[in-house]
């Protein structure tokens, strides 16, 4: 009996995370790291000036819907977590490789500062930002599921879009810039980003029912998250 018992613990271990769910966390995390290293270059969509990573950052908020209505609250809320940590690990390492002496015969340093240089305000504003709308996103996804009984994904998906990506682009554009642009600008930069990030979010919803009605066939699980502990600082389930 008891190598039976170690058997099913080793089971039980090895199956906790499956490849779908790994898959889907690896996506979210490398949005986030593409998305902030991209993010120095600016762009013009449709005469609106916004951030390269725009192009990629929403759809860490597409994964993160697909977290939240497959596995629930608390699962999302670790890949959060760890998505946060990864990035700041990638912050510390770019730092640390800037501020080593280059070689002598390389003449790249000034370009590598210039791209990879981070500016400590808008480090933090991004980090904050960051946490604010995942978790606003997360929790108003889960809380929706649950008032709607598992109706109406559309609903689910850019309802929490518009709250978390709002969210994350007042507190960012304000944290980043507030006393040296004009508040209307900085007004208008926020709003448009929210837009731009929303609407990004509806032209993709077809794609997340194809992609949750795929894990919720293959995982065999709907998680509703009557239990679960809404504390984002809280790891465990």
């Amino acid at each position: 009996m008891d190598n039976l018992d170690k058997e099913k613990d080793t089971k039980t271990v090895t199956n906790h995370y499956s490849i779908w769910f790994v898959i889907i966390a690896s996506i979210f995390v490398t949005c986030i790291i593409t998305s902030n290293i991209i993010s120095v270059k600016l762009i013009n969509v449709f005469g609106i000036i916004l951030p390269a990573g725009v192009i990629i950052f929403p759809v860490s908020y597409i994964i993160s819907d697909i977290l939240t209505e497959v596995y629930g609250y608390s699962k999302s809320r670790r890949i959060i977590w760890l998505g946060f940590l990864c990035n700041l690990m990638l912050t510390v390492f770019i730092w640390l490789s800037g501020i080593i002496k280059p070689a002598q015969f390389w003449d790249g340093q000034a370009a590598y500062e210039r791209i990879l240089g981070f500016t400590p305000r808008l480090l933090m504003a991004s980090f904050i930002a960051y946490l604010v709308g995942e978790f606003a996103n997360a929790y108003v996804l889960a809380r929706m599921k649950m008032a709607t009984k598992g109706r109406w994904l559309w609903s689910r998906t850019i309802g929490s879009t518009l709250v978390g990506q709002g969210l994350d682009s007042l507190v960012f554009i304000t944290l980043s810039f507030i006393g040296t642009i004009p508040l209307g600008a900085l007004f208008s930069m926020a709003v448009s980003q929210w837009l731009f990030k929303t609407l990004y979010e509806v032209c993709v919803t077809p794609f997340t029912y194809i992609a949750v009605g795929f894990l919720k066939q293959k995982e065999g699980m709907d998680v509703y998250d009557y239990e679960t502990s809404f504390n984002p600082l809280r790891l465990s389930d």
